[in-house]
């Protein structure tokens, strides 16, 4: 497909770049907008807690539609994606989504609320985000790798997709949302203006799987994601010499953009950083176990959630699943560990 465009100057992997910038420049504006994030969804106080489930499953809906609809349209095809792995690597998908999920609670934010955090001024976010792509860097290629490989080995040979007709999903997963998400109590424009950011998903999907599709310089089949992005982009911000930016490195880049100028059109600008050595230990170790949780789920709440529940696969679910019951979890043990100590009576 790419081919018939004619570019002279531009293969397919540096149109993948661009791409990558365009989608994160639209999403950074629209999740500073919209405060997207399903940490909020899950653990935030109650008052926000309906609102921003809402507008998680507003995206949800729309990115199930619109990646299913490409499907059938014969766009892309997931038959070799490793969402579609026939056997699925069980352990390491648990296990990562529950340490990604306790993360995400210790940083109070998933990897793409943060990067939006970072853009608006937070510090905390961004020594977050540093540690997390060291660590998320280290599991792929570096000290954990062995950590990778040894829970990777565990499988389980299941149907890689989701039991039954992919109607029945697409109709199942995109009513619920949608009900839930109008009863949410969230306010219209937010719910609109999170359908277009799910959009964005099959946006990448159809981007990298049919337009820049090249059978001479190969793009890898992807969407919106930010554990593997924020590795590439790490090794690419150090030796940018020697390894060429990608799609993932133009997400980032796109998604800080965009919510920076959000961010300061909007007055929401504002510098902040940490208030104790304590807070600091509990941000890093937070960072670390989404680096390695990510890495080893597959993604995070946006590369497994929002872009890989469209996909209908097994492990995508899962993951997700995984992610939702350590946040649930770990915030519990939080607010326990909070609670004043009940009095003994006397003897």
């Amino acid at each position: 497909m790419f081919e018939s465009f004619g570019f002279q100057t531009l293969t397919a992997p540096q149109a993948a770049v661009f791409l990558g910038l365009a989608l994160g420049l639209a999403f950074g504006a629209l999740a500073q907008v919209t405060r997207f994030c399903l940490r909020r969804a899950l653990v935030g106080g109650a008052a926000e807690r309906r609102p921003a489930l809402g507008v998680w499953l507003a995206a949800l809906a729309a990115a199930v539609l619109g990646t299913q609809g490409a499907v059938a349209a014969g766009w892309i095809s997931f038959a070799d994606h490793r969402f579609l792995a026939a056997d699925m690597p069980i352990l390491a998908i648990v296990t990562g989504g529950a340490l990604f999920g306790a993360g995400m609670v210790l940083t109070r934010g998933c990897v793409s609320r943060l990067t939006v955090l970072f853009a608006s001024g937070n510090l905390r976010a961004l020594a977050v985000l540093l540690i997390f792509a060291v660590t998320a860097h280290a599991t792929l290629k570096g000290v954990l790798a062995p950590l990778r490989t040894t829970l990777g080995s565990v499988t389980l040979p299941i149907a890689p997709t989701l039991p039954g007709a992919p109607l029945f999903w697409v109709t199942l997963i995109g009513l619920a949302a949608l009900t839930i998400a109008w009863r949410s109590g969230a306010r219209p424009l937010h719910l609109g203006l999170a359908a277009v950011l799910g959009l964005l998903v099959p946006a990448g999907w159809v981007g990298t799987g049919f337009v820049l599709l090249d059978d001479f310089d190969p793009v890898a089949l992807q969407s919106l994601s930010f554990t593997a992005p924020y590795a590439d982009t790490l090794f690419w911000t150090i030796a940018n010499t020697s390894i060429p930016a990608n799609f993932g490195v133009g997400l980032i880049g796109g998604t800080v953009a965009g919510a920076f100028v959000l961010a300061l059109l909007r007055g929401e600008f504002q510098w902040h950083s940490f208030e104790s050595p304590a807070q600091t230990g509990r941000y890093a170790f937070g960072a670390t176990l989404m680096g390695i949780g990510g890495v080893l789920a597959g993604g995070c709440t946006v590369g497994a959630g929002l872009a890989g529940v469209p996909t209908l696969g097994v492990a995508a679910a899962l993951a997700l699943a995984a992610i939702a019951l350590g946040a649930i979890a770990t915030d519990r043990a939080l607010q326990a560990s909070q609670r004043p100590p009940r009095a003994i009576p006397a003897e």
